[in-house]
């Protein structure tokens, strides 16, 4: 059997898709779907069934990828790193979000740089999930922390970590809706809280959306009075008192130990975002690729 109409055929099976599965193939979607054809003519079985949108294996095709998935993996290892590739750096492309790739991944492989025999060239991009998702699918990276989880076989996620979203604002505005220094109780905090401009990401107020659902069931009414596209820059603004914003804890931990900012709420049970970490599926076969993945696992046991 032909290993390159097999390899086409994981890469499809994977990808769900005759036409993602050409681009990350570099190859044109009817070459894709010959090769598949001729594949099911040797076997005498059909592997794929055509959907409006896609394909799905048929248990034969199933039962194909579950057995040639992992040997092809293996090869396509051998394939990229060579036999003797001790004296080569390979190179790891992480995307993720810029304030937690920055703050917190970044940091953490750093440590993995270098020429110590098991070290990598690292370069990084940042995006929404959906860009990175979509790139990591595309083969521009080996890694992607997203806040969505994948779906279809193509993509494989496991939970990074839980980030903590905060309400804060400057100690002034406090003072202003009489939290003072103490965060607001739950039956006054909404109300006394629509009184305050609001920081944001985007004019949908996706953060503050987020907690207003979660903790009081609502959504806000004031609209966004600055609006800038990086939370680092979102706390920033809070600290100079310009209203409101929802944090993630670790971004805005220290500004809160020095009182730059104060918790204007503090429900019971906090909002949570959760991160994932994502591969191709059959990468993790590639030592750099598994290496950064499983120390981003580690490290991630301190971030929550």
């Amino acid at each position: 059997m032909d290993l390159a109409l097999l390899r086409t055929f994981v890469t499809v099976h994977r990808a769900g898709s005759f036409t993602r599965a050409a681009a990350l193939l570099g190859l044109s979607q009817p070459a894709v779907t010959s090769q598949i054809r001729t594949l099911e003519r040797q076997l005498g079985r059909p592997l794929f069934l055509r959907q409006p949108r896609g394909v799905t294996p048929t248990s034969i095709g199933d039962e194909l990828a579950h057995k040639a998935a992992p040997h092809l993996d293996a090869l396509v290892e051998i394939a990229e790193t060579g036999l003797d590739d001790e004296s080569s750096l390979r190179t790891l492309h992480l995307a993720g979000p810029p304030e937690f790739t920055a703050e917190r991944a970044l940091p953490a492989l750093t440590e993995l740089t270098g020429e110590d025999g098991q070290g990598f060239a690292l370069r990084a991009s940042f995006g929404n999930a959906e860009e990175t998702l979509e790139g990591l699918a595309a083969g521009h990276h080996d890694l992607a922390i997203s806040t969505a989880r994948p779906r279809g076989a193509l993509l494989t996620a496991g939970t990074l970590c839980d980030e903590e979203h905060v309400l804060v604002g400057s100690p002034q505005w406090a003072e202003q809706i009489g939290g003072g220094s103490e965060p607001l109780p739950a039956d006054k905090a909404a109300a006394a809280l629509e009184s305050l401009p609001v920081i944001e990401v985007h004019e949908s107020l996706p953060f503050v959306s987020r907690y207003w659902a979660s903790v009081f069931d609502s959504c806000p009414a004031a609209p966004g009075t600055v609006v800038v596209p990086d939370l680092r820059a979102v706390l920033a603004c809070a600290v100079a008192g310009a209203g409101l914003a929802v944090l993630p804890r670790y971004l805005c931990a220290e500004a809160l130990e020095r009182g730059e900012v104060v918790a204007l709420h503090e429900p019971a049970v906090p909002p949570l975002r959760t991160y994932f970490l994502v591969v191709r599926s059959g990468t993790l076969a590639m030592p750099h690729i598994a290496r950064a993945h499983e120390w981003l696992l580690r490290a991630a046991t301190d971030w929550c």
